[in-house]
Formats: structure tokens, sequence, C-alpha cells
């Protein structure tokens, strides 16, 4: 299956070092990569159906600090959908006047849902297809911009009929928060001050992140697996859906 990376924070923040983890596991994912960064009302969106190990578009994330308070990475290893660029995550549809940006881990037995023309998806993934259908069912629940507390209740809703189809593990956001369900396998980690010296679990890379924050600055960071070494990373239980704004969890469905 694929792999997930994930970040909230409460200032525009870079993930070069996060995406670096990442890209290092891509020898096993290599059928494509993504990521898409929120600025604003806009979104910056790059997608390669090579692998991030081999791919001029990663090295170039790598080594551009692009800052963002939603950032949505991904790494693929297809089960279902041919690799091509139609087929990489993220993907991004527009509702309410933004943007969205969605990525999945997993494999969904038997979903075919309706959907009509305003939600249908361009490549053959039923990750794409549970995506148009989660815009197509909040566009359904809400007239209009609805709050962060309206739409996680409403997601809360939907997820365990996604999840009677396999595994879901997704990351969702709109540029105002960072939605994380883990059906099987998901972590996040918070990070606040006091900062320090971080290292990624893959590779011998270390960063010090006390030189590049300040003590207000909060950041959330969600991955299929945890990214770096010596860091209190939390596993989702089953079926868990959290929440994610200003770089702290706060409550889902309520």
């Amino acid at each position: 299956m694929c792999q997930l990376m994930g970040m909230n924070a409460n200032v525009p923040t870079d993930v070069m070092f996060s995406f670096t983890g990442l890209a290092r596991r891509a020898d096993e994912h290599k059928d494509g990569f993504g990521i898409a960064f929120f600025e604003g009302r806009g979104l910056r969106h790059f997608v390669d159906h090579h692998s991030a190990r081999v791919s001029p578009l990663a090295e170039l994330v790598k080594h551009y600090p692009i800052r963002s308070d939603n950032v949505i990475a991904h790494i693929r290893k297809a089960t279902q959908g041919v690799v091509s660029l139609e087929n990489t995550h993220p993907f991004q549809r527009e509702l309410w006047g933004r943007y969205w940006a969605f990525a999945h881990n997993g494999d969904l037995k038997g979903f075919a849902p309706r959907l009509h023309a305003a939600f249908r998806p361009v490549g053959q993934t039923d990750s794409e297809r549970a995506f148009c259908w989660l815009m197509q069912e909040l566009a359904k629940s809400h007239a209009d911009v609805p709050s962060i507390a309206e739409l996680s209740h409403t997601l809360a809703e939907l997820m365990p009929q996604l999840n009677r189809h396999g595994t879901f593990n997704m990351l969702l956001s709109n540029g105002q928060a960072l939605w994380a369900h883990g059906s099987t396998k998901l972590h996040y980690l918070l990070r606040r001050h006091p900062f320090g010296r971080v290292q990624l679990q893959d590779e011998d890379l270390q960063v010090d992140l006390a030189s590049q924050t300040t003590a207000q600055d909060r950041v959330a960071v969600v991955a299929t697996e945890p990214l770096t070494r010596d860091e209190a990373w939390v596993a989702f239980q089953p079926g868990e859906l959290k929440v994610f704004v200003g770089g702290e969890p706060v409550p889902a469905g309520a």
C-alpha cells in the first residue's frame, strides 16, 4: 500500500526534513508521489508518477523551503489503477470556493457509489473515487461553508461507511484544518517549545528545530509510520478521526 504524511501548524512551516524522511521510503512505494501545500486560499500542488527517490520534482521539494500551515504528501504503491499522473495522490477538488486536497492509504473493495457530475474521478483509483464521494456527501450535508466543528461531525459520520469496504487511512484538508483518519495504521506527533534536535528514522539526517522555531510555534505531523527517532509518536486507534488546527488536535465529531 501507500504511505502518508501530513503537517498542520500555527505558523507557515516548511516540511523539507519530514518529506526527505518520507521520500526515503519510496524504494518500496515507487509508483508516484505528490505533495500539496496550502497558502491562504491558494494551493501549490506537485505530483509525479515517478518514484520520489528519482524524481527531480521530489528533489526540488526536499530543498525548496515552501512554508505552509497545512501540507499533505503521499508516496504510492499501486493497488488499483495504473501507474500514471491521473492516479497520483494527493487529489484536489473545489468546494464552497476553497481547494480541498486528499490522500489515501489502503484498498477499498466493492466501493462503487453513484457520483454526480460535480464530483467524478479522472483516474481509476478507489482513492479518488472515495474522495469524490466524500466531497459529494459534504456538499449534500451543508448548503454553505460550515464550521470546522460541523465538517468534523459530518466526516465522523461518513468514515464508517468507507471502513466497511476495507482499509481507509486518509488525510484531508481545505487549508483551514487537517483531518486524519486511521483505520489500520497512522501515527501523529506534536512539536512545541522547547524544541530540540531530531533525527530521521530511515536516514542519518538530523535537524536542530530550536534554531528554526520560536517559543510560540506549534506543529503537528501525521505519518503512516513514525518518521523520526526518539520523539513521542502516538498511534491512532482503529477507526479514529482526528482534527488538527493551529498545530494541535481539536475534538472531532463533537
